[in-house]
């Protein structure tokens, strides 16, 4: 009998979880977090609810882990694009494109995972929206920090206002997001962000 019970504790799960964390990723990114109901994403995942609560705990274990797993990988272009450019603004720019090329993908949903999970309903959930927020306020930190590094640099004036300068180009990152959900064009979300750029104060040469 305890022979019994160690090989089904011992048996495969059946399905590969890589796979279906990537697949719950995408129906969270589509549908937002409470529209990504339980029926939706185990179809979609191609598992049993049972198999889901055992895996990842909750729906909210397995929302929190979709966004880990979309920062590391839809998410990390953008990040590195701001990280390597020669000055702070550009690593700006670099990061608003190379998210624009994400959001606009005819592969993929529309927009970002992170803002519209919130915009499609997750504020019913406090734990859930508290996490939202706090994944983007990250976002703005990330910005301060390049612009801090700006400062240091030279290419940002010393008197630039970097929290709002922050809150700014965060805005405008979310703002695209949403504006590809609505069905803008690549080209006019580029228009956006240069224009968002003229705003940035700029150092002396």
């Amino acid at each position: 009998m305890r022979g019994a019970l160690m090989g089904q504790r011992g048996r495969p799960r059946g399905f590969d979880r890589d796979t279906a964390l990537r697949t719950a990723m995408e129906v969270f990114w589509k549908y937002g977090y409470d529209g990504a109901s339980m029926t939706r994403l185990t179809t979609e995942m191609g598992i049993a609810s049972p198999s889901l609560y055992a895996c990842f705990g909750s729906k909210e274990g397995l929302f929190r882990e979709a966004v880990e797993l979309y920062g590391s990988t839809v998410g990390a272009p953008a990040q590195r694009a701001l990280e390597e450019a020669p000055t702070a603004y550009e690593g700006i720019r670099a990061l608003l494109r190379a998210n624009i090329v994400t959001f606009a993908d005819p592969e993929r949903p529309p927009g970002c995972m992170v803002v519209l999970a919130a915009a499609a309903g997750s504020a019913r959930n406090e734990e859930v929206s508290a996490f939202v927020t706090e994944r983007r306020q990250a976002v703005r930190e990330v910005f301060r920090q390049r612009l801090a590094r700006g400062v240091a640099a030279g290419d940002v004036p010393a008197t630039a206002d970097l929290g709002t300068l922050a809150a700014l180009y965060t805005t405008v990152l979310h703002g695209l997001a949403v504006q590809a959900r609505d069905g803008a064009t690549t080209e006019e979300l580029q228009a956006i962000i240069e224009s968002a750029m003229l705003s940035a104060p700029r150092a002396d040469p």
